[in-house]
């Protein structure tokens, strides 16, 4: 079994299904496959670099997953004939990845963020 990192671009109007969703690809994964989830992430609705498909939004969603690659040529069928997934990648892994990967982390941070920026920023205008 292998380990690989899946990110999914799903579109905008359907993000109230992106739970059912995840729901089905665990199914595929865990109980079909017999292969093992360790990381699910919900990233919510992001601004895209670009139009894809007239859409500038898109919905993100990442899984960390080891599976064999008869399960990864399945998932890739699935994402392929799923008209509310705009993009895939799958990227192979060396090991398993458990930790909040960055995105994660500033989306739990960044009102401490600002506020530092602001104070640091309020002490150098009040010494000019």
């Amino acid at each position: 079994m292998r380990h690989y990192e899946i990110i999914l671009m799903i579109h905008p109007d359907k993000s109230e299904i992106v739970s059912n969703m995840i729901d089905q690809y665990k199914n595929v994964i865990l109980i079909n496959n017999k292969g093992i989830i360790h990381r699910v992430e919900d990233w919510g609705r992001r601004s895209l670099a670009y139009p894809i498909k007239k859409l500038y939004k898109a919905h993100y969603v990442l899984l960390n997953i080891e599976v064999s690659c008869k399960t990864i040529f399945e998932l890739e069928s699935l994402f392929k004939f799923n008209d509310d997934i705009i993009r895939n990648m799958i990227i192979r892994r060396k090991k398993a990845v458990t930790d909040l990967s960055p995105i994660m982390q500033i989306k739990d941070e960044p009102i401490d963020i600002v506020s530092d920026r602001v104070n640091y920023y309020n002490k150098t205008k009040l010494n000019i």
